[in-house]
């Protein structure tokens, strides 16, 4: 579920357009993914950086510079194989950090390498309690149109008051960023959302958007360019968007 690799159990010359997705529902099926996602993020992201955990680095510090209420429970929705959560205890020592996701096959993968988080596999009926602080990356354009809704709402039920939702997502006016996800395999039903998309989610479900910046602008090997980010953040040319939520007070 992730959107953050060969599978181990398909041929290698598989087509990145049917590989690892469902011929009844064309979505992608990351169970298939589970053993090699990290490979093949690395290899679909080369051309913007060597380290694919960049960008889970990245993407945490500038939550974890955001907030600035207490944060008591984290949830990461769409969790994976789990590659972010070590940031985020990091970033939140403190808080209790619970990951989610469709694919039982990643969560497998994900808890071997954080024995003492929680996981669960995402179902209609899971009860998680509430959240300070929630964290979604590169996963909506997973999620096909029509459900994008039921999934916001299940979102704004589990957000704690005074905390807040925090989404990352591709950006679509980004050619680079379009040509990452033309040719990467487990983006092979990506359809990607613009940000008043996720604003109009948030507005649906109950929530107040917070924030919205762009993001990614600056390949790492030019790092003496970073400082400069922050100031183009309504620039809409980074290769990532945040948008950020809160129920309104």
């Amino acid at each position: 579920m992730s959107g953050s690799e060969t599978p181990a159990n398909k041929p290698a010359t598989a087509s990145p357009s049917t590989l690892g997705v469902s011929s009844a529902s064309d979505k992608v099926d990351f169970d298939d993914y589970s053993a090699s996602y990290d490979d093949l993020l690395r290899e679909s992201t080369k051309l913007y950086a060597e380290d694919s955990e960049y960008f889970a680095r990245y993407k945490i510090d500038l939550i974890r510079d955001a907030i600035r209420d207490p944060v008591a429970r984290v949830l990461e929705y769409g969790c994976g194989t789990g590659r972010n959560i070590g940031h985020l205890q990091k970033a939140f020592p403190d808080a209790e950090i619970v990951g989610s996701d469709l694919s039982a096959a990643s969560l497998r993968i994900a808890s071997e390498n954080n024995p003492e988080v929680r996981f669960e596999v995402e179902r209609t009926d899971l009860d998680l309690g509430r959240f300070d602080l929630i964290f979604v990356a590169s996963v909506f354009h997973h999620i096909p149109p029509a459900e994008r809704p039921s999934v916001m709402e299940t979102l704004a039920r589990r957000l704690s008051t005074g905390g807040s939702i925090n989404i990352f997502e591709h950006n679509p006016f980004n050619p680079i960023t379009r040509r990452i996800v033309n040719t990467c395999p487990f983006d092979a039903d990506a359809i990607l959302l613009k940000p008043s998309e996720l604003r109009s989610l948030f507005r649906g479900a109950g929530l107040q958007t917070q924030r919205q910046t762009y993001c990614l602008f600056v390949p790492p090997r030019l790092s003496w360019f970073l400082p400069i980010e922050r100031f183009l953040g309504w620039l809409p040319l980074g290769g990532q968007y945040w948008v950020g939520a809160g129920h309104y007070r």
